[in-house]
């Protein structure tokens, strides 16, 4: 579905607009707002949607829709349905992804820089080198996430669930890993977790548990210890 004169969309009103199978590719989509919007299917490959309203859209058909590329620097995103969508070098930096559903999409390469994924659900989720620096991830569903070479510096992944996610040189540096359940993981190193802010609360295997608490004690002290 082709939509004539798609670049002249800035600023528009398509609230709850059946837009199943358009094609926006390369679309002008600056703070449109595309709130409860039906984008299954869509194309939005380099698209710039800057600053553009998606909360609880539907974006999931299939493969689910191609945002590949996309700009989406601080849009809402809040409760969007992303499942098996692609986002692969999409830029969404400080975008509100807030309880969006992403299982099993595609966020490689992607700049989720100081990103809001508060209780998002990321399992199974490609984030290959993604830039998740300073990302608040608080609470998110990462089980069995590809987070490989990704950037967490900085991050907060307070209480999220990363079992079995595969971390390989993921960079954890001044993470808040607080209360976060790390069974499970595969490829982590105990280099990689020594430059975390804190692993207070937080469960991990004995392999690992043991000779972290024997080196780096200070780790899992609470704030007020």
């Amino acid at each position: 579905m082709g939509i004539p004169g798609r670049t002249h969309l800035r600023g528009a009103n398509l609230i709850g607009a059946k837009l199943q199978g358009a094609d926006f590719q390369e679309a002008d989509l600056v703070k449109t707002n595309l709130e409860g919007a039906d984008l299954r299917g869509a194309n939005l490959k380099k698209a710039d949607l800057r600053g553009s309203n998606l909360s609880d859209t539907h974006l999931l058909e299939g493969k689910g829709a191609n945002l590949q590329g996309a700009n989406l620097q601080e849009a809402n995103l809040q409760g969007a349905s992303l499942v098996k969508t692609n986002l692969e070098q999409a830029n969404l930096e400080r975008a509100n992804l807030q309880l969006a559903n992403l299982h099993l999409a595609n966020l490689k390469g992607a700049n989720l820089k100081k990103a809001n994924l508060q209780v998002a659900n990321l399992e199974g989720a490609n984030l290959q080198g993604a830039i998740l620096e300073e990302a608040d991830l608080y609470g998110a569903g990462l089980q069995e996430a590809n987070l490989q070479e990704a950037n967490l510096r900085g991050a907060n992944l307070y209480g999220a669930d990363l079992h079995k996610a595969y971390l390989m040189r993921a960079d954890l540096e001044k993470a808040n890993l607080e209360g976060a359940n790390l069974t499970g993981v595969h490829d982590l190193s105990i280099e990689q977790v020594s430059k975390v802010k804190t692993l207070y609360n937080a469960k991990l295997d004995e392999e690992i548990l043991i000779p972290l608490r024997e080196k780096y004690p200070s780790l899992f002290k609470g704030p007020e210890e």
